[in-house]
């Protein structure tokens, strides 16, 4: 009997330690998200567990400015160009520019960067999610 309520007592304890991340395996669920961005960058969907693995977020570039050379490794970009115009640096390729409305495909493992190239703000949601292999 003595061994059985330090048991019991562990058991409990585990399963009050375990309940906080619980919560954060929930479902992915409907959401709306304002398109506001006091910054360059902001994140919009956040992968799991908000989603099934997609991210997204809002950016904002003034003109002649640049996010940086980066890759989404495995994942799949789409970038949807709400304002402005600008160019897709993929490495190795030339230029892609483009105008609002467009979107902007960036495949898996594909370095690249996103140029400002007009004269006023380029705003554009970017997509990312897993890509399925060939």
């Amino acid at each position: 009997m003595k061994q059985t309520i330090p048991t019991l007592l562990a058991a409990a304890l585990l399963l009050l330690a375990l309940l906080p991340l619980s919560s954060q395996t929930r479902s992915p669920q409907p959401e709306t998200i304002p398109l506001e961005c006091a910054q360059g960058d902001c994140q919009l969907l956040r992968g799991m567990p908000q989603t099934a693995g997609m991210r997204s977020g809002f950016v904002r570039l003034k003109p002649r400015e640049s996010v940086g050379w980066h890759t989404t490794g495995k994942n799949e970009e789409a970038l949807v160009i709400l304002h402005g115009r600008g160019e897709a640096l993929i490495e190795g390729q030339p230029g892609r520019a483009f105008t609002a409305p467009m979107l902007v495909y960036i495949p898996p493992a594909t370095r690249h960067n996103v140029t400002n190239t007009g004269d006023e703000l380029l705003e554009y949601v970017y997509v990312v999610a897993p890509a399925k292999a060939p």
